[in-house]
């Protein structure tokens, strides 16, 4: 057995000395492209209030049926008492949101992003899943996965698919920026 261990790690040595064991690339977001111009603060959200929902699933073809709903001022609603209603909707229980908009990163490098959500929720940022905490679970995240490059300033196109089921909900985004550490996402950074 250890002639097996030792021998693993020998190779594995070899490996990173050869330099084929390399970080994965990032991931690049998009760009808009032409830059949206005369933006509106927040993001878009159109509502639907199934009768169960458990995972998203579930919803992602319920949009149709989705009603406008007033704009979120960005992902900064924290965990709701019961009863309270999820996000901007009618409702505290059984709602699901699809949400849409801009980002705007002020610079280029690898970011990260992160969300804290209670129930499930999806995020793709210039069409990369950039993050997804799916079925039910309570005001929390997932931590962040990857790193994604933004090739340069400016605002990248954002979809959020979310639900709550039951009791309390919250929806709450943090990014880090090349170098940074994680600090919540403004709402100046959102638009529609």
């Amino acid at each position: 057995m250890r002639r097996q261990v030792a021998a693993a790690l020998l190779a594995l040595g070899a490996v990173w000395a050869s330099g084929a064991w390399t970080e994965a690339a990032a991931e690049v977001l998009t760009r808009a492209d032409p830059q949206p111009e005369g933006l509106k603060p927040g993001l878009e959200v159109r509502y639907v209030y199934p009768p169960d929902v458990r995972f998203l699933n579930q919803i992602d073809g319920l949009k149709g049926n989705a009603q406008l709903g007033e704009p979120l001022v960005g992902f900064d609603y924290p965990d709701t008492a019961p009863g309270q209603k999820a996000l901007t909707s009618q409702a505290a229980e059984k709602v699901a949101a699809y949400i849409k908009g801009y980002i705007h990163f002020e610079k280029a490098g690898k970011w990260k992003v992160r969300l804290q959500s209670n129930d499930g929720v999806r995020l793709h940022i210039g069409g990369v899943n950039v993050y997804e905490h799916d079925g039910r679970h309570g005001c929390m995240t997932m931590g962040w996965k990857d790193e994604y490059e933004v090739p340069e300033p400016g605002w990248y196109e954002l979809e959020a698919t979310w639900f709550q089921r039951l009791s309390t909900s919250c929806l709450l985004m943090e990014w880090a920026g090349p170098g940074e550490d994680f600090d919540w996402t403004p709402n100046e950074a959102f638009g529609h």
